[in-house]
Order: structure tokens, then sequence, then C-alpha cells
């Protein structure tokens, strides 16, 4: 085969395949919403500290729903609701000090705004089982877009529960002083990192 001929049958394969990389691959689970199994999912971030470290909390309380669907699988919406008075940063001398309630109170403004949410408004694939979520992202009184790269880890019929269990892990970052937060820029970094861990059971 010359390589013209080589050259048009790729281009016809990348043509073919547009839409399915477009759409994302079809997921083998029921279509309808999800919620979040809390005991397999966790929220951590980071953030520089001094430019020796990236410090690594979590939040422990929150809550998801999903609604999937699985023959067009970015269609599907995703809505994220967390409590920052949550945060839990594993600080080692609680009896000096309540470095949780000092994150939430000064970094977060849980006082003032005691949710964060996230509402997604779109979704791309990258791949058959990756993709850009966009959504919209509420913290400290504060709306702003974001984009996370999400990769589906599995689908399958939960052996235990028996039922429909989907698994995703999605990965992000913003900056704080988009928010509002503003306190000890510099020797704090900017720049949040977060890391999302979740699985969701059919309703």
């Amino acid at each position: 085969m010359g390589s013209f001929s080589v050259t048009a049958a790729l281009a016809f394969l990348a043509i073919a395949a547009a839409p399915a990389m477009a759409q994302g691959a079809p997921i083998d689970a029921p279509a309808g919403e999800y919620t979040l199994d809390k005991t397999h999912a966790s929220i951590t971030w980071k953030i520089k500290h001094l430019g020796l470290s990236n410090y690594t909390a979590r939040f422990a309380s929150f809550d998801s729903v999903l609604v999937l669907d699985p023959k067009t699988p970015t269609k599907s919406t995703i809505s994220v609701t967390i409590d920052p008075k949550s945060v839990k940063t594993d600080f080692p001398f609680p009896e000096k000090e309540d470095f949780d309630k000092v994150i939430a109170e000064k970094f977060l403004m849980a006082g003032e705004h005691p949710t964060i949410t996230f509402q997604s408004t779109g979704l791309k694939a990258t791949g058959a089982k990756t993709g850009k979520l966009t959504g919209n992202l509420t913290m400290m009184g504060v709306t702003k877009p974001i984009t996370m790269d999400v990769t589906l880890n599995g689908a399958m019929v939960h052996p235990f529960r028996k039922i429909p269990v989907v698994g995703f892990t999605a990965t992000g970052s913003f900056k704080r002083s988009d928010f509002g937060s503003t306190v000890l820029q510099g020797p704090i970094g900017d720049e949040i990192t977060v890391i999302v861990e979740a699985e969701f059971f059919k309703k």
C-alpha cells in the first residue's frame, strides 16, 4: 500500500472515530440518578507551603449526585455540596490550637459562607474513559468556572450490594484569590489542587 493510501486510511479512521471520541465510549451501566457511596469517596486538596511542600488537607463532610447518561456520557451531570467547616488537616498538636477551625474560618470563610458547591455545566471526552468536566464552583460567596480532568475507573454490579455502581477520579486546580482568599498569600500558595475519588450507587 502506497504512502497516499496509508494516509487516506488513517484519515478515514480518524473521521470515523471522531463522534465516539467527542461523546466518550458508552458506559456499561443503567441510566439515571446515582448517589454517593460516602464510605468510598474522598475530597483532598493541596496547597504550597513556603515553596517547600504541598500541604494536604481534606473535607470530611460532603455529598454528591450523579445523573448518568451511559449511551452519551458527555450528557451526564454531577452536583457536589461540601461543608467547609469539616476540613481536616491532621495538625499534630490539637491541644495547642484547633488548626482545622483556623483553616475553615480564615482561609475558607466558613462562618459567613457555610457551603461550597459545584455544579457541572459540560463534559468533553478526551478518550474512551477520560474527559474534561467543566462546572461552576461556588466558594466564599463567589462563583467561578473551573475544569476538572475526569477518569472513569469502572462500572459494574456491586459484588456485595448487588446494585449498579460506577467509580471516578477527578483532579483540577484553581486560584483561591479568585474566590477572595488572600490570607498569608506568599508564604502560602495561591493555587489549590483538588483530588476527588468517588463511587456512586444507582438510586
